[in-house]
C-alpha cells in the first residue's frame, strides 16, 4: 500500500484542489491497482477544511483507493506530518508521500517517485501563480527562476514533494515536532543513517505562493521575504529555504 500524508491547518482555499489532484495520481495506470490511501491531517482547523476533507472520505472512490482524516491541536506541522505517517504505517504502507494542502501533485507523481528506486525522493516545486505579490509578482518570480533549481542533483527539500520508504522512516524514528524544517531535519536524519536519495525533478507538484504563510522560515515565508528584498535593491538575494548546502 502506498500511504499520502496532508497535513491542513486552515486550508479552504486550497484543500479541495489538492485532493482531486491526489486521486488522480491515486489511480495512476502504471500503479497496478496497489491500494493508495491518503490521510488528511486536520490540525486546528477552524475553517471548513474539516467538512471539505470528509466530503472526499465519503465521495464515491475507486478500488483500493480512499481518504481519511485525523484531527489534532497541535498546531505544528511536524507532529501533523508524523500523526499521518504512523496512521499509515499501521494500516501497513510501504511507501509514504508527503505533500502540502495548498499543493497540486501531478498525475504521475506517485508512479515518478517509485520509479527511481531509492529509499528517499526529494522533488522540486513550480508555482504557476504569483498574482498574490501583486505589484511585485513579476520581479518576484523572476527572482524564484533565478536562484531556483528546478533540476535532478538539485539539493532543495519540500515537504510538498518528499517520498521515502517505510522501512527507512522507521529507522530513523520519522518527523520530530517541529514548526518548520521538519523536512529538513528528517532527509538528513535518513542521509545520515545510509539510506539512498534521490534529488529529482521528475514528481512534480504546482504549490501556491500565498502570503498568509503557515510557518515562519517555511516556503511560504521565504517568497515573503524574496519579495521585500526586491522591493528594496539594496538587499542581496535571500536564498531559497529548504536547501541543504
Amino acid at each position: 500500500m502506498i500511504g499520502i500524508v496532508i497535513p491542513a491547518h486552515d486550508e479552504e482555499r486550497y484543500l479541495d484542489g489538492c485532493l482531486n489532484a491526489i486521486r488522480l495520481a491515486g489511480g495512476h495506470a502504471d500503479l497496478r491497482g496497489e491500494s493508495v490511501c491518503v490521510v488528511v491531517v486536520l490540525d486546528h482547523c477552524r475553517d471548513n477544511s474539516r467538512a471539505i476533507a470528509h466530503a472526499h472520505t465519503n465521495a464515491l472512490q475507486g478500488a483500493g483507493y480512499r481518504v481519511e482524516a485525523i484531527e489534532l491541536d497541535a498546531r505544528n506541522v511536524g507532529a501533523a506530518r508524523a500523526a499521518g505517517a504512523e496512521r499509515l504505517l499501521a494500516h501497513g504502507a510501504r511507501w509514504l508521500a508527503f505533500t502540502d494542502a495548498d499543493t497540486r501533485v501531478a498525475p504521475d507523481w506517485l508512479v515518478a517517485q517509485l520509479r527511481l528506486g531509492v529509499d528517499v525522493v526529494c522533488g522540486t516545486v513550480s508555482v504557476d501563480d504569483w498574482s498574490a505579490h501583486h505589484d511585485q509578482a513579476a520581479v518576484l518570480r523572476h527572482q524564484f527562476d533565478s536562484c531556483y533549481a528546478d533540476r535532478d542533483g538539485h539539493r532543495h527539500i519540500h515537504g510538498a514533494n518528499l517520498g521515502v520508504c517505510a522501512t527507512a522512516y522507521c529507522c530513523v524514528g520519522g518527523f520530530l515536532p517541529l514548526a518548520c524544517s521538519e523536512d529538513v531535519a528528517l532527509v538528513e536524519a535518513l542521509e545520515n543513517c545510509g539510506a539512498t536519495v534521490a534529488w529529482s525533478a521528475a514528481p512534480r507538484v504546482v504549490t501556491s505562493a500565498r502570503r498568509d504563510a503557515r510557518a515562519r522560515g517555511g516556503f511560504g515565508d521565504t517568497l515573503i521575504r524574496l519579495a521585500t528584498a526586491a522591493s528594496q535593491a539594496a538587499l542581496p538575494l535571500l536564498p531559497l529555504k529548504p536547501v541543504i548546502p
